[in-house]
């Protein structure tokens, strides 16, 4: 199958570009930046030791619904994994990703690509209890980040009730190593390291790229019809994180105290600091402190009865992404000493 990628040079799309070649598909990517497309699937490809690199590429915005229209132009299938992975950004962003999100599905399932795959998380849900599933209803959240992915969804649910062939997949939090946009999962994860772990109700639940990215492939499967699957991986308190890290590291860690009244004035007292100092590079923010406190285990079972994903052990995919951020320069070696040699990933 010819499948046409958005956000490719993402984390999760850096990854899944490999794992569809791997899978014997061809890939046309529509993307913004041409050095990002050499720069990041470069290296992924090279990793995935595919060498050489994706020649087939559209570039343009999914906001302009032309460049869509000339990228769908020939391809079977698509993975839409292109979306701002930064928690409390604008509503303004949140529209325009709307807008994108309604021309690259919208138009796929119009000219009849099968299956059209698309990337949401676990935040577009309003749990019906625990665990998250992926049949919980649409949440209707206040905040732009969590909007925006709830208007993605029921965007995308009206086309699943019109019997489009669109698959749903809810990642959790996207952990793991080589993220060449260092997102929000990463930097909090280098900034637990450095300034201690939160003990705070809720926790993590950590999905690994790779195996979010096998996911994407396996789905990769026409004439099936609407399709929903949670990529949750594995949940841990942040208790049971902090200990896991403190010995995949090799050094004591701080536990903060930090009632969730406290996580979420934290947040809002940060938001301010980024609106007055944009260049505050901190990765919490008000919303972000709502789904730390609130987050709950996942509910992955059909990806695992269908697909045959088996998600690997957190502590694999922490101990990666962890020698990744040190390999990467982006986390000092006093920070992890059992790990500051050479990196591990897989």
């Amino acid at each position: 199958m010819k499948i046409l990628v958005t956000g490719g040079t993402g984390f999760v799309g850096s990854h899944a570009v490999p794992a569809l070649l791997e899978a014997g598909h061809e890939v046309r990517l529509l993307a913004r930046s041409q050095e990002k497309v050499r720069t990041v699937l470069g290296a992924a490809l090279g990793n995935a030791a595919l060498g050489g690199e994706v020649t087939d590429v559209v570039f343009g915005d999914i906001g302009d619904a032309a460049t869509v229209g000339r990228a769908l132009e020939g391809c079977d299938a698509v993975l839409h994994a292109a979306a701002d992975v930064t928690i409390g950004r604008a509503r303004g962003d949140a529209a325009e990703s709307s807008a994108g999100n309604r021309n690259v599905l919208g138009a796929a399932v119009e000219r009849g690509l099968d299956p059209v795959v698309h990337l949401s998380s676990v935040v577009a849900l309003a749990p019906r209890g625990e665990p998250v599933r992926a049949d919980d209803p649409v949440a209707t959240p206040t905040t732009g980040y969590a909007s925006a992915k709830a208007a993605a969804e029921r965007y995308a649910r009206a086309l699943q009730a019109a019997d489009a062939p669109l698959v749903i997949v809810y990642p959790s939090g996207v952990y793991g190593p080589d993220d060449p946009g260092l997102g929000d999962p990463a930097k909090g994860l280098r900034d637990r390291l450095r300034f201690g772990w939160p003990k705070t109700p809720g926790g993590n639940a950590c999905v690994d790229v790779r195996d979010l990215a096998r996911l994407l492939a396996a789905l990769m499967q026409p004439g099936r019809g609407p399709r929903r699957y949670m990529a949750g991986g594995h949940f841990l308190t942040w208790a049971q994180e902090a200990d896991l890290c403190e010995t995949l590291v090799g050094r004591p860690l701080r536990r903060v105290p930090a009632p969730p009244p406290v996580v979420r004035a934290a947040g809002r007292m940060i938001d301010l600091i980024k609106w007055l100092r944009p260049s505050f590079d901190y990765p919490l923010t008000y919303e972000a402190a709502v789904l730390l406190t609130a987050a709950l285990p996942c509910d992955s079972s059909a990806a695992t009865d269908e697909l045959g994903i088996a998600f690997r052990p957190t502590e694999e995919t922490l101990r990666d992404a962890i020698a990744w951020l040190l390999r990467a320069g982006h986390l000092e070696p006093h920070c992890a000493p059992n790990l500051a040699g050479p990196g591990r990933s897989g």
